[in-house]
């Protein structure tokens, strides 16, 4: 990376050479943390806030590597030369030459590209400010009764516990991959649906299932989420038949029903909660259509729009309410645009409907067929934060009027095999966290967009869904395993992002790898996925409920796969 990504610690420096040390200007005006300052607090838990992202914990920077390279590079050439056989024709040697000459332009295009990838991944980057939370000052404070009211939501927005993140536990109950994870408003529950058409409602402090039940679906569930102020007696949830049902739980730790309440004409991926009502949300389907629900009505859905970019439809994968403006919402999915709605003037004969649409300036006339995946509004409805398939996730000020391009650009991850999921992680969206096909979970500092955790989530290769616990400082995740994994800040050490660099400049190569596809293929790239994930799982042994249903779906998807293949 280049220089600006990373601030390295280095042994003391004499007086003359910190003079001629110049500190890097923050991008917001705040000063750079450095010289001139006291000793950090050693109370604070945060650590150095800055760690190497080499393998081997060098503390020097690109520039001395870059040196090293040179030199191992001109090594070697001029060992070739000394073991060139010294007899021989003319027309030996002056293939001999050739081929040193080749050898060299190779060594030099890998240079370039080597430092062409350390300016990619440090552009756009701002430096990590110092720690806002101290912990044994923030208890003391607790102890004599100042701001005990804020301190579990500093707790769970401080840089110091997220890098201290580390797997707790596993929930196992699933026969099939889980795509949905939801805490109830209390943080007590934790609902999880799975392509085996089931639904987990979990104790997960206690580990353990206090209700399964039969989504009634007849394809995988991708989203199942408790309605506020339901008293957690209200599910909703989708799936890839287009359905969107309704399960009523009762007390007694049992599914009373789940009926049907809008049918889509495609799959239905995302459902979008309305914070304050416990009979109304939304949902967005592959037709392009967005419906309103009211749970209160003999007939709950309600067509609020069919989503366009001038005749053509739009299929949809990702829905957001506003938080704090609840009339309007947000949807992405089949092209590059961010929509942003208002549910009380909708007119599609004016502009489509669209109240306005952002996107990254530097996609609005590209040739590659960019998807957004997720998206989300965070905390206080202000940002709205969008993940590209096969790009970067990308975060607007919803403020900003149309056509506005990103304020913020958070970059190493992967996003191609699957519909991956993005989210804000802290109460005051302090935080971007992303899983990817690597099988890593990734975790940026919002403002700055530097990672400050990476942690390795899903042993069958792809983490999709990421649900942060409303009131605690932790976090569940899920993906191709058929698991639930539970996170907390409970390691001894802050992070040391060991291998993270090289993860990075993996994905990274393997994504401008596949720019030169071309044409509408994420659904080809999604089953070609689900395949080669099926073909590993046949060698194990499984139940005959589970063997039959990975051999149900599998038989589904092969003729789908060998047409895309024959193509």
């Amino acid at each position: 990376m280049c220089d600006n990504f990373l601030i390295f610690p280095s042994a003391p420096k004499k007086a003359e050479d910190r003079a001629k040390d110049k500190p890097m200007p923050d991008a917001e005006g705040e000063r750079v943390p450095g010289e001139g300052e006291e000793e950090e607090d050693t109370d604070s838990v945060d650590g150095s806030g800055l760690y190497s992202l080499n393998e081997e914990g060098e503390r020097d920077g690109e520039g001395g590597r870059r040196e090293r390279v040179k030199e191992r590079d001109a090594g070697k050439r001029a060992a070739r030369k000394r073991n060139r056989p010294s007899g021989g024709t003319a027309h030996h040697s002056s293939s001999s030459e050739v081929e040193d000459e080749e050898e060299e332009e190779e060594e030099e295009q890998e240079e370039e590209d080597e430092q062409a990838m350390d300016v990619w991944l440090g552009a756009e980057l701002r430096d990590l400010g110092k720690p806002s939370w101290r912990a044994v000052p923030s208890l003391r404070l607790r102890e004599i009764g100042r701001c005990s009211h804020q301190f579990v939501r500093r707790v769970c927005g401080a840089r110091g516990l997220v890098q201290r993140l580390e797997l707790q536990g596993r929930l196992e109950r699933h026969t099939g991959c889980v795509n949905t994870l939801h805490f109830n408003p209390s943080g007590t529950r934790l609902a999880s649906g799975s392509d085996d058409l089931r639904v987990v409602v979990w104790d997960w402090a206690r580990r353990r299932a206090e209700l399964e039940f039969d989504s009634g679906h007849k394809s995988n569930v991708f989203q199942a989420k408790f309605l506020p102020h339901s008293g957690d007696s209200t599910l909703a949830m989708c799936a890839r038949d287009g359905q969107i049902r309704v399960a009523e739980l009762s007390a007694m730790q049992r599914c009373k029903n789940t009926k049907r309440v809008a049918q889509h004409k495609g799959a239905a991926h995302k459902l979008a909660l309305e914070p304050d009502s416990p009979c109304c949300f939304l949902s967005a389907g592959e037709d392009a259509v967005v419906f309103g629900i009211d749970l209160r009505l003999d007939r709950p859905a309600n067509k609020l729009v069919v989503v366009k970019e001038g005749d053509k439809k739009v299929g949809l994968y990702t829905i957001f309410v506003n938080p704090v403006n609840t009339h309007h919402f947000a949807v992405g999915g089949r092209d590059q645009y961010v929509r942003i709605y208002d549910q009380r003037k909708i007119n599609e004969n004016v502009n489509n409907g669209v109240l306005k649409k952002f996107c990254p300036s530097h996609l609005v006339s590209s040739e590659s067929k960019t998807n957004i995946t997720c998206l989300l509004y965070s905390h206080d409805g202000t940002e709205l934060l969008t993940s590209y398939n096969d790009e970067d996730i990308y975060l607007f000020d919803s403020s900003h009027s149309d056509g506005a391009d990103y304020c913020r650009r958070y970059k190493g991850h992967r996003n191609n095999a699957t519909v991956k999921g993005v989210n804000f992680y802290g109460p005051s969206s302090e935080f971007v966290i992303s899983g990817s096909d690597c099988g890593h979970i990734y975790l940026w500092d919002k403002v700055s967009a530097r990672i400050v955790q990476f942690m390795e989530g899903d042993r069958g290769g792809v983490v999709n869904c990421l649900e942060p616990h409303p009131h605690l400082p932790g976090l569940a995740t899920s993906g191709l395993d058929h698991d639930v994994k539970l996170w907390a800040p409970t390691a001894e050490n802050p992070t040391g992002l060991k291998g993270l660099k090289d993860v990075m400049k993996k994905n990274k190569r393997e994504r401008d790898e596949d720019t030169v596809r071309h044409g509408d293929q994420y659904d080809t790239q999604l089953l070609w996925f689900l395949m080669r994930h099926m073909r590993n799982r046949r060698s194990q042994r499984v139940s005959g409920t589970q063997h039959n249903t990975v051999r149900g779906v599998y038989a589904r998807a092969r003729p789908i796969c060998d047409f895309w293949i024959r193509f």
